[in-house]
């Protein structure tokens, strides 16, 4: 291939930052639930885990769409450059097993 860039940078890109956002989008559910369990206890009531657990889920949904604003920018921009890269190497393989050189 004729690139200069290797030929997994895109994809290695794209891993990366979606490795990145799903962390922060799961250290945001656990820091939610901590808060509603801390809140639980100074009030005295008690709430299960997996209570706690689904009602920071609920709210770290639209939470993270705010939050994580520039990190979810960033991902899309590179799902775009990765499937930019699989349709032209797509594209160069029919070109090649049509017997068109370039």
């Amino acid at each position: 291939m004729s690139d200069a860039t290797p030929p997994q940078s895109a994809g290695r890109r794209m891993g990366k930052t979606l490795a990145i956002y799903t962390l922060a989008r799961l250290a945001l559910v656990a820091v939610l639930a901590a808060i509603i369990l801390g809140v639980a206890a100074i009030v005295k009531v008690d709430i299960p885990a997996i209570v706690a657990l689904l009602f920071a889920l609920l709210i770290a949904l639209p939470l993270s769409l705010l939050v994580f604003k520039k990190l979810r920018t960033q991902l899309n921009r590179d799902i775009a450059a990765f499937d930019e890269k699989r349709r032209s190497d797509k594209e160069q393989l029919m070109s090649r097993l049509r017997g068109e050189e370039k």
